[in-house]
């Protein structure tokens, strides 16, 4: 966070910031700006603090439902450089027995030679823990993750509040399927 002037650190919307898949870009995001002012204010004090990097996740509620993005779109990853594909997924919340099950509608975009995971975009209704789901995303490209690697997290279940199978793995076993249903010549 520090600038080309000595003693001077900079953070938030007056910056570029690093994005863990695309490298140098503008993001002006809150948890952005507050991380890297964290940074700034530790280096500031002598520390030797580093901005880890962004993945542009967000979240918003319009009305009734919450729609949130991590990492990459496919149009984004293909300018990028990578060879992107995406699958929709619609599972529900929790476990469909369980009365108020509500569907999540999940995109995920991956690397198609690697398997790659490189960006996730959900939507649904208020309560289906959307917000929550694409921070599992995010984690899984802060640590670059595959989409079929998503399967093994170890995450919670209870019938009224998930499935043995979270949504976030079943769209992910999703995109495994459709991806191996290419002809090996697409895949190059």
């Amino acid at each position: 966070m520090a600038t080309g002037l000595p003693h001077v650190w900079a953070a938030g919307d007056c910056v570029i910031t690093h994005h863990r898949l695309l490298g140098v870009t503008y993001l002006p995001l809150g948890t952005t700006a507050h991380k890297q002012g964290r940074v700034a204010g530790e280096n500031a004090l002598g520390g030797h603090a580093r901005y880890a990097g962004s993945l542009g996740t967000q979240v918003v509620k319009v009305f009734g439902l919450v729609a949130a993005r991590t990492g990459l779109r496919e149009h984004e990853a293909r300018a990028a450089g990578h060879t992107p594909a995406s699958t929709t997924a619609t599972p529900d919340d929790h476990k469909a027995y369980y009365p108020g099950a509500k569907p999540i509608t999940i995109r995920l975009t991956g690397d198609v030679p690697t398997g790659r995971l490189l960006g996730a975009q959900l939507i649904g209704p208020l309560g289906t823990e959307t917000a929550k789901r694409v921070d599992t995303y995010a984690t899984a490209l802060f640590h670059s993750m595959t989409v079929e690697g998503i399967s093994g997290l170890d995450l919670s279940y209870t019938p009224p509040l998930g499935s043995p199978w979270d949504a976030v793995q079943i769209a992910s076993q999703s995109w495994v399927r459709d991806q191996s249903r290419w002809p090996p010549s697409s895949r190059s």
